[in-house]
């Protein structure tokens, strides 16, 4: 009897708690009873649990809590066909919640990842739609929050068979095709490169016009300075000229004496020099008198 008791205790204790579940905060619970949603009896709406304690039958019905929070898919890169026929990549996210608990599960079995797999196909679609009838000047400019309107109201009205509610569509990045930009930046390069030769070859212009000019002013101030070298060179040697003949006037025979004593200083300065000379010739006179003569 007291086994008995023990086991009545157990299961009674088994059986409390299985009939009793908890739900988190942010999330909601619904109830799958023989393999169907559990709904209102008298609404026929969805019986959703809110955060807090609840109680099932034990062993019948299973909870499966799916998140109430706003969650972001991020679409990634994707590529679209403008109206000129034009590539771009898109690079967008999407804002979602659960908003039909009963539809979302009989849709996507509650899986995140398969709910966002269908998402995404609904949303590109939009995306799709709404690239392929503008221009890339009209996308880049400022239609794009109109762009993203359209798409987020083409999105939400497919997505509300999955249960979804789209809170908001936006686009991060657009850019050309990897190959398309490779394309451009070469040729903007090419460009760029041309711009540079010219200005490089207009400045070799401009400094050979600078160096030629500098050149030209260069000679001239030369030629000054040797025109008046030369200038001062007359004048000094008139000068000296001038002084030798007054000298020479005063004293001739002095400045005859002082004129050879001046070239033999200069013929023997030098000790490898050899002069040859008669010598009875007029170099000599000096050595051999004072007075210079024979």
């Amino acid at each position: 009897m007291r086994s008995f008791s023990i086991a009545l205790i157990i299961v009674l204790v088994m059986l409390g708690f299985g009939s009793i579940f908890v739900v988190e905060e942010g999330y909601r619970g619904i109830v799958i009873q023989f393999g169907k949603v559990q709904r209102d009896s008298e609404t026929g709406e969805t019986t959703v649990f809110e955060p807090g304690i609840h109680f099932k039958l034990p062993f019948i019905d299973t909870v499966r809590e799916l998140s109430a929070k706003v969650q972001t898919l991020d679409d990634g890169a994707n590529r679209f066909v403008t109206a000129e026929k034009k590539d771009l990549i898109v690079d967008s996210y999407v804002k979602w919640r659960i908003k039909d608990f009963a539809k979302y599960y009989l849709a996507t079995g509650g899986f995140k990842d398969r709910a966002e797999a269908l998402l995404k196909q609904k949303v590109n679609n939009g995306l799709r739609s709404e690239f392929g009838n503008r221009k890339i000047s009209e996308i880049v400019s400022g239609e794009r929050s109109e762009l993203m309107a359209q798409a987020m109201k083409q999105s939400a009205e497919s997505a509300v068979e999955l249960g979804i509610e789209i809170v908001d569509v936006r686009v991060k990045q657009i850019n050309l095709p990897l190959e398309i930009s490779n394309s451009i930046f070469q040729r903007m390069r090419a460009e760029r490169t041309a711009v540079a030769k010219e200005h490089r070859s207009e400045g070799q212009e401009q400094a050979e016009i600078l160096r030629a000019d500098i050149d030209a002013k260069v000679t001239v101030m030369l030629a000054d300075a040797e025109r008046n070298a030369r200038k001062l060179r007359g004048e000094g040697d008139a000068e000296a000229a001038g002084i030798y003949a007054n000298t020479y006037n005063k004293n001739p025979e002095f400045y005859s004496f002082l004129r050879s004593m001046d070239a033999y200083k200069k013929s023997f300065s030098n000790k490898q020099d050899v002069l040859v000379l008669e010598p009875k010739s007029d170099f000599f006179r000096y050595m051999k008198d004072i007075k210079g003569k024979e």
